[in-house]
């Protein structure tokens, strides 16, 4: 018969932690909160109950990503651990509300909260790229939703270079998977937009998207982020963070690219209309120039006139001033040397006179 080991306390404490932490890695229990409060502004006790059966949980208050309240049936997933003062806890890493009313009353909660914080200000939201080459996209790639929008997008555009991150889009892993698959987009810089990707479910199915952290990594994206999460009627906190909120899968790929073939029939008008304006342009021009040749004529014209006018009465006076018209109004034209004894002709308008100077005066 073999002896049982003995232990110190504290070692037989570490014993047993290491014993449960073989014996489960992470355990997912699901209870009633009760006795919830927050100690030092850092920690988070409650007991999960039920009927007359309890646990104690611990957690840090920044892993907290959902409002919790006690009556509140939640599903955590935690490690079981014996503390040193030997009482038995779990320690929370991810909670998730179940139940409709439940979901209701911790997203209301997280809403009011966040938006006060100015998490969900329109005026911090940016507008989707109008030219995408490379889209990053969060997904579960088996879900039916992911499949859609993918076809949607290769019918709507194609030609896009997709990288997809495939994470669980539901359960108590999903926004710790989601906000690193962000943080790698991020990191990496080499997309245009990120979408986040889900179908419809039931609001259990679609709570993962009511965790706060995750909110808050989604507004504190550098890379505009859209949200294609379940139906129309559905809003989760992911929703209001991101800076476009499409209403399913589908809506995100419409959101994200025009349909080439609406492009194409725009383009052809478009050009149609240009080459419209091109002629009417150059009738235009033809027009213009005629008027304008027309008045450039008229103004040639014109000045032609003035100088036949010109001419006219130019060509009158010199005729005026002719010695044949001279001689008509009775004048005589003297030639030779005007000095006495000179003979000296003079014509008049018929007759021409040779004669000699007998005598010459100055006047």
């Amino acid at each position: 018969m073999s002896l049982s080991p003995t232990f110190t306390v504290s070692e037989f404490v570490e014993v047993c932690n290491q014993s449960l932490e073989y014996a489960f890695t992470g355990v997912i229990v699901e209870g009633e909160v009760a006795s919830f409060k927050i100690n030092q502004g850092k920690w988070v006790f409650f007991d999960l109950k039920e009927g007359d059966t309890s646990v104690n949980c611990f957690m840090a208050l920044e892993q907290l990503g959902v409002a919790l309240s006690d009556g509140m049936r939640i599903r955590v997933c935690a490690t079981p651990k014996l503390t040193r003062w030997g009482r038995f806890s779990l320690t929370i890493r991810t909670i998730l509300p179940l139940g409709e009313g439940n979901i209701k009353k911790s997203f209301e909660a997280l809403k009011r909260r966040l938006a006060a914080e100015g998490v969900f200000d329109p005026a911090k939201k940016r507008p989707l790229p109008s030219v995408l080459g490379k889209i990053g996209v969060i997904s579960s790639t088996n879900a039916a939703g992911y499949l859609d929008f993918l076809k949607i997008l290769d019918n709507r555009w194609g030609g896009l270079q997709i990288f997809t991150i495939n994470t669980q889009v539901q359960g108590l892993d999903a926004p710790s998977q989601i906000m690193r698959a962000l943080d790698y987009f991020n990191q990496q810089g080499q997309v245009d937009v990120i979408a986040i990707i889900r179908g419809g479910g039931s609001a259990d199915d679609l709570s993962a998207f009511n965790d706060e952290l995750l909110a808050r990594t989604i507004a504190a994206s550098r890379i505009p982020v859209i949200t294609g999460i379940g139906h129309e009627v559905d809003e989760s906190l992911a929703d209001l963070a991101a800076d476009v909120r499409a209403s399913t899968p589908s809506n995100a790929a419409e959101r994200l690219v025009p349909d080439r073939q609406i492009v194409q029939r725009q383009s052809k008008l478009s050009v149609l209309r240009v080459h419209q304006r091109i002629l009417d342009a150059i009738d235009g021009e033809i027009v213009n120039n005629r008027h304008r040749v027309q008045q450039i004529a008229q103004q040639i014209t014109h000045c032609i006139d003035l100088q036949l006018q010109h001419i006219r009465e130019t060509t009158k006076v010199l005729a005026s001033l002719s010695p044949e018209n001279t001689l008509k109004r009775g004048y005589a034209i003297i030639t030779g040397k005007l000095s006495p004894g000179s003979v000296v002709k003079i014509t008049t308008s018929d007759k021409i006179i040779t004669t000699e100077v007998k005598n010459v005066t100055n006047r």
